[in-house]
């Protein structure tokens, strides 16, 4: 089974994989901020072109993105809220299934702390042996990782 795994945000990280492998085969973070000379609408435009790319390319059996259900701000809500719909949209064009995963579970899953840090996330990622550039490619790979573990446990219990 391929995974894909999304940290949404103005700079959305991704890990990419098999879960028969140990680690993802891809990581990479892409940035949203509206451009010079873009409206703010550019940015769902380039979302919505990337994740239809990345979805016909690799193919994925599944998506799982980090479901946020508070946020800082309005426009990190909005931001978010955006970037989502492009891809439940695309998944649904490609009939690929999506599933939200809860922050907290993520964080826990990943440092064993619900409330972990966006500098613990990127320390649990080194420690086990990755070199995420930021944040958002930290919590891609602790998505990927608990999206892997949890479609798993699901195949087995079939």
């Amino acid at each position: 089974m391929k995974i894909l795994a999304i940290d949404i945000g103005t700079t959305t990280g991704f890990a990419m994989g098999l879960t028969h492998t140990d680690k993802p085969c891809r990581v990479a973070s892409i940035n949203f901020k509206p451009r010079k000379g873009e409206t703010p609408g550019h940015r769902y435009l380039r979302a919505h072109h990337w994740i239809l790319t990345l979805l016909r390319t690799h193919q994925p059996d599944m998506v799982f993105f980090e479901d946020v259900k508070n946020h800082k701000g309005v426009l990190a809500a909005h931001v978010y809220g955006g970037i989502l719909s492009q891809i439940l949209a695309a998944c649904a064009a490609l009939s690929t299934p999506a599933q939200g995963v809860g922050v907290g579970a993520v964080k826990k899953h990943a440092t064993g702390k619900g409330n972990a840090s966006k500098e613990m996330m990127i320390s649990a990622a080194r420690e086990n042996g990755y070199e995420p550039k930021d944040d958002n490619e930290a919590d891609a790979i602790a998505i990927y990782h608990y999206a892997k573990e949890h479609a798993l446990a699901r195949d087995h219990a079939a």
